[in-house]
C-alpha cells in the first residue's frame, strides 16, 4: 500500500460565502478556520496549504454571548513607552467590524509562514456586498 502525499499542483479551490448574521463569534472562526486549513477535504495534509478561499459576509451582525461586549479586550502597541491601546469588542464591532472575526480566525489558525498564507485566503465584509463575484463563489450553510 502506498502513501498518498499532497502536491501542490493537485489542490483545486474554491471560493465559500458565509452569511455571519447571528452567527456565533468563535464558532463560526472555528469553521472558518478548518476551510481556509483545507480539513474538509480528503487530500488535507498538514504541511500543505490545500485550503479554499472564504468571503464573510455581515461582520458587523455577528452574535457573542454572555457580557463578552464588555470584558473581551483587544490590545495594539505602538513600540513607545507607554504605547498600549485597548478597545473593548463593543467598540471593535462599532469602528472596525471586520477585525474582530479576522482575530478569532488568525487565532485558530498555525502561527507560522503557512498559516499567514492561509490567513490570505479570508475576506471579510460588513455589508452583503462584495467584489468577488467573478470567482463565483458557493454560499455555505453553518
Amino acid at each position: 500500500m502506498k502513501t498518498y502525499v499532497t502536491k501542490p499542483a493537485d489542490i483545486e479551490r474554491a471560493w465559500y460565502i458565509v452569511d455571519a448574521e447571528g452567527q456565533t463569534l468563535g464558532r463560526l472562526a472555528s469553521h472558518v478556520a478548518t476551510i481556509l486549513r483545507g480539513k474538509h477535504k480528503p487530500i488535507y495534509s498538514p504541511a500543505v496549504d490545500c485550503g479554499d478561499f472564504v468571503i464573510v459576509l455581515n461582520a458587523d451582525k455577528i452574535a457573542v454571548t454572555g457580557r463578552r461586549l464588555e470584558q473581551k479586550k483587544y490590545y495594539r502597541h505602538s513600540l513607545y513607552i507607554g504605547g498600549l491601546k485597548e478597545i473593548s469588542l463593543r467598540d471593535q464591532l462599532q469602528k472596525h467590524p471586520e477585525r474582530v472575526i479576522e482575530s478569532a480566525v488568525r487565532g485558530m489558525l498555525p502561527k507560522n509562514a503557512l498559516g499567514r498564507k492561509m490567513f490570505k485566503k479570508l475576506k471579510v465584509y460588513t455589508g452583503n456586498e462584495h467584489p468577488h463575484a467573478a470567482q463565483q463563489p458557493q454560499l455555505m450553510e453553518l
